[in-house]
């Protein structure tokens, strides 16, 4: 039968943190704001009639983070508020029209946090006055990191 394969563990120790990195993060961000367009909103009923909808922030093709909108308002949602709302019939041309007009006002956050699980960079992105996406950046600032499970619920949702 032999030896089943190794399964990838956690680093022994993570890769020392270079600051310049942080600001190259911000920097590799900054140069893809422009290429970033919105995806399909994802629209989903709940049971009780709830309706919660969030929309992809895509980078060639592939999804880079979410963004909560809330239906009442017609605007993004911060992160980390996840909107339901009741008795609300949401149309995908209105959401994705909001979104892109909100998604030209949107700016890159300079600062940035670090994960060290992913060995990565997180870059917020603001809307006016809150933050309403976080791009994942490799370790040494230079390339996005998409969110696989997400582009695949993307790809998943529009087939």
């Amino acid at each position: 039968m032999g030896t089943p394969p190794p399964v990838r563990g956690h680093r022994e120790c993570a890769p020392p943190i270079d600051f310049e990195c942080a600001s190259r993060a911000i920097s590799t961000v900054r140069a893809a704001l422009s290429y970033i367009i919105v995806g399909p909103p994802l629209i989903r009923y709940g049971p009780a009639g709830e309706v919660h909808v969030d929309v992809p922030l895509m980078y060639h093709d592939l999804a880079l983070d979410r963004v909560h909108y809330d239906p009442s308002l017609r605007a993004p949602s911060p992160k980390g508020r996840p909107v339901r709302a009741w008795g609300v019939r949401v149309e995908a041309d209105e959401v994705k029209s909001v979104m892109e007009s909100a998604l030209r006002e949107v700016r890159v956050i300079d600062a940035a946090e670090y994960r060290e699980p992913e060995a990565a960079w997180v870059v917020p992105l603001a809307w006016r006055n809150i933050i309403i996406a976080h791009i994942k950046v490799s370790h040494d600032g230079s390339e996005l990191i998409p969110d696989y499970g997400l582009t695949e619920e993307v790809r998943r949702y529009v087939i």
